[in-house]
């Protein structure tokens, strides 16, 4: 370690600042860097023989580490939210920054992030390209119902966005032309979206059923209340399973209550929210489902049963049991039934990375 050379990075899309500790002679210097990963590792690897390398995940991705790995150096993307901030603390610049990083790296205090292969963080801009379809929808059709709200028009069907819905909204007509080229503007951007909504839909359908994620997908998929969009989303969120236990698994994803205990005191608060928020919706999502009385397996659930082994199929259906238990326990205690689903999600996740990491 005494040979060793520690690099933090501070990374930018337009600039890197660079601090560098020798660890011979403890010497700190701080300068600019490359901003081209093409040109930014040889000059990391200019910097010694043996070097370790981190910078903070961000909205620059991880070429660099990528870039890292292919010429074999060390290089560790950092969490940003576990690296530690002091109260005190009101002085942030890109130079303080790299070198706490490379002062944190020297002394092993970093957490590191998993970096993705290309093909999950593909996958995962997918699913997340969907969800994105998903809230434009939202807006898409808010902006259309409250513009014919302001008009007195409220649709008097027992659901709304179905077929007969639509047909309703298609119907409608003003005599002010300002107000209906407005109208037709408004609908024309919900069922552009909506159509984007399904084009990714049937994307993530596809790319469910190649490998590596149709195994995982299938297993998920047994599980009521988990959909194939659902199953992948979860799967490529996550990636590597095998990193978490049954345990584990519900605090990555922020799904454990928050504590502040001392001496005596003990307290509990809301969950921690941190990690993945996407899988963690999913997750609360899913655990609305379990709530339905149990009762024969529906078709589409069935189908997606069909072709798996049975103690795959044993474990989906223990889990619905035990899930629906839950449920029916946080009824009687008289739960909210927001904090009831967020319990059951941090369960589900244990059965789904039980199901997850059987065997082929």
């Amino acid at each position: 370690m005494t040979q060793h050379t520690f690099i933090g990075l501070d990374v930018h899309a337009r600039s890197v600042r660079a601090a560098v500790l020798d660890g011979e002679s403890g010497e700190l210097r701080s300068c600019a860097a490359p901003v081209a990963a093409a040109e930014l590792v040889p000059w990391l690897r200019a910097q010694g023989e043996s070097i370790s390398v981190a910078y903070e995940a961000g909205p620059t991705g991880f070429v660099l580490a990528r870039a890292c790995a292919a010429a074999q150096i060390p290089c560790l993307v950092a969490a940003t939210s576990r690296i530690p901030k002091a109260p005190a603390e009101r002085v942030k610049t890109d130079q303080r920054d790299a070198v706490k990083l490379v002062r944190l790296l020297r002394l092993g205090e970093l957490t590191a992030v998993r970096v993705p292969s290309l093909t999950q963080e593909g996958a995962r801009d997918l699913v997340r390209a969907r969800d994105d379809a998903r809230r434009d929808l939202m807006r898409a059709r808010q902006r259309l119902s409250k513009l014919l709200l302001r008009r007195g028009l409220l649709w008097a069907g027992a659901k709304s966005w179905t077929c007969a819905h639509e047909r309703w909204l298609a119907a409608q007509r003003f005599e002010e032309r300002p107000l209906q080229i407005a109208y037709e503007e408004a609908q024309a951007a919900m069922l552009s979206v909506k159509a984007r909504r399904a084009a990714l839909d049937a994307a993530i359908a596809v790319e469910a059923q190649g490998e590596p994620w149709k195994g995982v997908v299938g297993r998920l998929c047994c599980l009521r209340g988990v959909s194939t969009l659902t199953a992948f989303g979860l799967a490529t969120e996550i990636g590597d399973w095998e990193r978490f236990d049954g345990r584990s698994i519900g605090a990555y994803l922020g799904l454990c209550p928050s504590e502040s205990s001392s001496g005596e005191r003990r307290h509990r608060g809301a969950i921690t929210k941190t990690g993945n928020s996407h899988a963690r919706r999913l997750l609360v999502e899913a655990a609305w489902q379990q709530r339905r009385p149990l009762k024969r397996p529906s078709r589409e659930l069935a189908r997606r049963r069909a072709g798996q082994p049975p103690l795959v199929r044993a474990r989906a259906e223990a889990a619905g049991r035990r899930l629906n238990q839950r449920w029916q326990s946080f009824d009687a205690r008289g739960k909210r039934s927001t904090v009831a689903a967020v319990a059951v999600a941090r369960e589900l996740a244990g059965w789904c990375w039980s199901l997850a990491t059987m065997e082929a």
